[in-house]
This record gives C-alpha cells, structure tokens and sequence, in this order.
C-alpha cells in the first residue's frame, strides 16, 4: 500500500508517519510538506522521516499546487491531509487560501489521479454548539461549526465540501476523523508561540515559580485549608464557569489514522477520551483543587480586548469553540476501528503543560527554505 501523508513534517504528522513505519501493510510512503527535509547532504534525516520520500508542496500557490500534488499523489492508495493553519489569526483570508482552498486542491487531485481512499483530519470544532442538556455528540450531530470561531467555520466548510466530492465520486472512500484537542510535550514550544504569545509565556513561568507558590500557600491559608503532600503546579486554577474540555495525544490520533487506512473504513469518527475535563477535574489535577470560575463573557470581552492589541496571538473565537460544550461520543470509534486511546486526559495536560515551560518542540529534521 501506497500512503501519501500531506503535511507530514508536523507534530501530528510525525506520530502518523511513525504509526505507518510500523504497519506490514504499508510498503510505501510519501511526505508532503511545504517545507520538506534537507536532501543536500548537509544533515541526516532520522525516522520516521528518513522512511518517506518527500515532495515540496504549497498548497497556497495556485501556479504550482496541482503539478505537484500529481507528482506526490501518483500511484497512491491512499492520501491523509494534515495540513491546518491557525495563524494568521487576524488574518482570517489567508487561512481560508490555506485551509479550504488547499484542501479543495487535495481533493481535486484525489479524483484526478483516481486515488480510492482520503483521509481528513477534522475537529470537534465542525459541529455546532452542544446540546443544552450537557450529554455528548455522535457523528451525526449537525456540522456547521461555532459562530465566530474561524476555526470552526472553516472546518464545517471543508466537511460539507467532501460531502460534495462524495456525491460526485462514489467510487472515492471519504474518512473524517474528528479529533479532540491534540496535545504532546513535542508541541509546546508551538504551543506557547500560537497560543499564548511572549506575554502568556511569562505570566505562566511566574504563576509555577516562587511567587506562585507563595499566592497558593496564602490561598489556602485564608480558606483554612491543609497544605497539599507535593505543591501543586498552579496556586489555583482560573477556569471558564461551566466549560469541559477534551483533550487527546496525537500518538493516539495516529493509531486511528492507521486502522482506519489499512482498513479503508470510510465515515466520520469522534476521537477522544471518555468524558469531558471539568474546571474542577482541572483544578484537582493542577492546582491542589483550588478552582476560580469566571464567567466566560467577562473572558471573551478580555480575550477579544487582548487580541485585538496584539497581546495575545489568538482571537476570541478559540474561547468560543470551548464554550460551545462540545463533548464528543466516540462509541464508534471503539467498535468500527477497534480503536481505545492509551493516555488518560490528565496524562496528556501534565505532558503539554510541561513542554510549554520548556519550550519542548519534535525532533523533526532540518527543513529546506
């Protein structure tokens, strides 16, 4: 089997590309990317991307896209399309050439070369805001995303366009895996610089050093509490009053990417943890239970503020998307790909949250400019 990866060279590229390494099925890769690894001989490229053969693509250049995305796709059983951009935040046009109009060259060149599987990473953020009753959301809740979250929008854009491609290509296998947050250490380094910029940075390297501890130990000394066994890593947690969370390791995205391809299961699939993260779950998990709700409007309007002043890197529609309350049932995951994750969610947060501090990043290659 022939597996094009498209946008291979990132975090969750690289643990899908490892996961192919290691499947019998799988006796060919390819690696697309608009930056690909070195081949000048200047450094050596380890695995898993020393297994690939790389082809250079800019799904943004509209002279080149097509030609090369035939180079890549050619004689291939399969195409997975990874490639997502979130920045530009304020730049909502750019992100739309990148992520609809690059995915619509994907799928364009899927009919075209007759490719009879795609695989596209999707989010839980392409379905509309979740049930007023709280319960989870299967694959058939409707996919229209969350207003003002870009993110969202687009994502429910691309999904209803591969209903269209579906229609016009019955022979075309179509998978959306609809994941949780994808987090690992790997990515904290991205992390800190998409999300929280050099401000939230600082602010997180203070409220885990000495001062933060000194706040904590002075919370709990108000509220008449005992000192926690081992100080915790935040003094209290601030959280959104009524938000869950769902959080998933790419690793564990990249076992269901490879049993839905060597199994051609075509459909949509929820991918993450059972449940949903609560502030409290939260607040036990970092911050010795001390929990500090805050109304999510008062936060918007601050978020929105803080962006727009170029103090943060996101905008408000990423609080938005979390205040949609989407938590996903992922039963059909667990039945059709035999898929369960590995890490527990607390497992994942304590990961990341480790690698923001130390601006960890994946031990990828040298890239060509």
């Amino acid at each position: 089997m022939r597996v094009v990866v498209i946008g291979a060279t990132g975090n969750v590229g690289t643990s899908i590309l490892r996961a192919l390494v290691a499947e019998p099925v799988v006796t060919s890769l390819v690696g697309v990317a608009r930056r690909v690894p070195r081949t000048d001989g200047s450094s050596t490229v380890g695995p898993p991307h020393d297994a690939a053969q790389w082809v250079r693509v800019d799904l943004a250049d509209a002279e080149t896209v097509a030609d090369r995305l035939d180079e890549a796709l050619a004689g291939a059983d399969a195409v997975i399309h990874l490639v997502w951009a979130i920045q530009p935040a304020r730049d909502p046009e750019t992100l739309h050439r990148i992520n609809v109009g690059g995915t619509r060259a994907v799928t364009d060149a899927v009919v075209r070369n007759r490719v009879p599987h795609l695989l596209f990473m999707s989010a839980s953020g392409v379905y509309s805001p979740g049930p007023a009753d709280g319960s989870d959301v299967d694959e058939d809740w409707p996919r229209d995303g969350v207003p003002g979250s870009s993110y969202a929008l687009q994502k429910a854009e691309v999904e209803h366009h591969l209903d269209a491609v579906e229609e016009a290509a019955p022979w075309l296998t179509v998978t959306r895996l609809r994941a949780a947050i994808m987090l690992q250490r790997e990515a904290g380094a991205e992390i800190g610089r998409y999300f929280l910029g050099p401000l939230g940075q600082i602010g997180l390297k203070v409220a885990v050093g000495p001062l933060g501890q000194a706040v904590g130990g002075a919370v709990r000394g108000w509220r008449g509490l005992p000192e926690p066994a081992e100080p915790p890593l935040f003094p209290l947690m601030p959280f959104p009053a009524g938000l869950r969370l769902q959080v998933l390791h790419p690793d564990d995205t990249a076992a269901a990417v490879r049993a839905a391809v060597v199994g051609r299961h075509g459909g949509a699939f929820n991918l993450a943890p059972d449940g949903g993260l609560t502030g409290q779950d939260l607040a036990d998990l970092l911050a010795a239970g001390q929990l500090v709700e805050l109304p999510v409007g008062l936060l918007r309007t601050g978020l929105d503020l803080a962006s727009r002043a170029h103090v943060v890197p996101i905008d408000a529609g990423w609080l938005d998307m979390a205040a949609a309350n989407i938590v996903m049932d992922t039963s059909r995951a667990r039945e059709v790909l035999r898929w369960r994750p590995t890490r527990s969610q607390g497992e994942v947060l304590l990961e990341v949250l480790h690698g923001v501090l130390e601006r960890a990043s994946a031990d990828t290659p040298p890239l060509q400019r």
